[in-house]
């Protein structure tokens, strides 16, 4: 999940300060300085040597002193901080917030036990991709949800147009975007010890995909044990005026283990755990079966339908999509997005959506579209980067094991 064109920003970067050559990062989604919006911690990214690009038309940091390889490690060994404020916080409140939003989400929403959470796919009426976003059943009456800085405009427009003929309709539901607060995700193995100098609550009483409300370092925040990494960790969405104070706390507790970690580490974790980036992975014209999100569809929604894109969607799930999102190991340079994947015969089978260099596998990753039937651990493919062809094959994901901290 998490919005925009992060691998050719971010990853093109990773894979050419692994041979010490860097170059320059294209395909960015360009904002002139003027228009660029700034999270509260800009000025705290740039004093800590933070390289800030434009990103869905926030000046984000891309990295900071040490390389996105180094980075990338760190957190899968130590820890990393990531300011994730760009993205767009809302809550849903109302007696019928539940039956609204599942209106336009393929989760079960009414089946989530309070305080719990899930990743979701908005779908439109062809049953395509709008967004992906993890939603939280506070309770009964109030959603919380995350949706991506890039699809933060149509997201919410979709949303206010669905709730205006909802509300005309008679239905309860209203919705507040949080504004007001920041977002920082707190990942890695040291997530947790070093956050539970912060709080009074029990973290190790805190599941994957469970929710609090609860007070860090002073401050009231919302807390998701959650992340886009694989690892294990946090994302707190906390009051903006505090959100500089926790950052350096967070990082004061880390005795310097946790480091600030910018959008290009945070795509290669993401890739590596078998992720996907809006924008390059899911989009508008692919449905969650084929995105491999099936499991992500609830059990009575399946069996019910009721969202938009419902019919295309279950009979995709019954007799099967014609085309399938994988994963890849191949040889050469990096695969790209657009890369075409032929079969061994020379017959285009799909693309890749997002490739590089793996920091933790130490060879080439991506993931892509193929047709159904070449879709198998282990089918042999030919991947064409710059004109020429390399040996890849299929291979599930995610590429590197997931650490979700759940109940043993």
């Amino acid at each position: 999940m998490r919005g925009g064109n992060l691998w050719q920003l971010g990853q093109s970067i990773t894979r050419r300060l692994a041979q010490a050559d860097k170059k320059a990062i294209t395909r960015r989604s360009f904002a002139s300085e003027a228009e660029q919006k700034k999270t509260v911690l800009y000025d705290f990214h740039v004093a800590h040597g933070g390289k800030m690009v434009p990103f869905a038309g926030w000046g984000m940091p891309i990295q900071y002193k040490d390389s996105i390889m180094d980075s990338t490690l760190n957190c899968r060994e130590n820890g990393g901080l990531f300011d994730v404020s760009h993205m767009c916080g809302l809550s849903l409140k109302g007696k019928d917030c539940i039956p609204f939003l599942e209106k336009l989400v393929v989760a079960d929403v009414a089946g989530l036990t309070p305080l719990t959470g899930t990743l979701t796919v908005f779908t439109n009426e062809k049953g395509g991709a709008i967004d992906d976003s993890v939603i939280t059943k506070v309770t009964d009456d109030h959603i919380y949800l995350v949706v991506n800085a890039g699809c933060r405009d149509k997201d919410l427009a979709h949303i206010e147009e669905h709730m205006k003929a909802f509300k005309a309709k008679g239905g309860d539901v209203s919705w507040h975007i949080h504004d007001e607060r920041s977002l920082l995700a707190l990942q890695g193995p040291l997530a947790a010890p070093v956050l539970q100098h912060l709080t009074k609550e029990d973290l190790s009483k805190i599941y994957f995909g469970e929710f609090r409300m609860l007070d860090i370092n002073g401050a009231h925040c919302f807390l998701t044990r959650t992340g886009y990494t694989g690892e294990d960790g946090f994302e707190i969405s906390v009051p903006s005026e505090n959100a500089v104070d926790l950052a350096k706390a967070i990082l004061e507790k880390s005795e310097g283990k946790v480091r600030l970690t910018g959008l290009g580490a945070r795509d290669s974790l993401r890739l590596e755990a078998g992720l996907c980036l809006y924008g390059n992975d899911m989009e508008q014209h692919i449905t969650p079966v084929e995105a491999g999100l099936t499991w992500a569809i609830g059990k009575r929604r399946r069996a019910e339908g009721g969202f938009l894109g419902a019919e295309v969607i279950l009979k995709q799930i019954e007799t099967g999509p014609s085309i399938r999102r994988v994963g890849f190991f191949s040889s050469g340079p990096p695969a790209r997005s657009h890369s075409e994947i032929q079969d061994e015969k020379g017959t285009s089978l799909g693309e890749v959506t997002s490739g590089g260099f793996s920091p933790c596998l130490k060879k080439n990753i991506a993931m892509g579209y193929v047709k159904s039937g070449s879709h198998k651990a282990g089918t042999k493919v030919k991947i064409v980067v710059r004109g020429k062809l390399y040996d890849g094959n299929v291979t599930k994901m995610p590429f590197v094991p997931t650490k979700y901290y759940k109940p043993s």
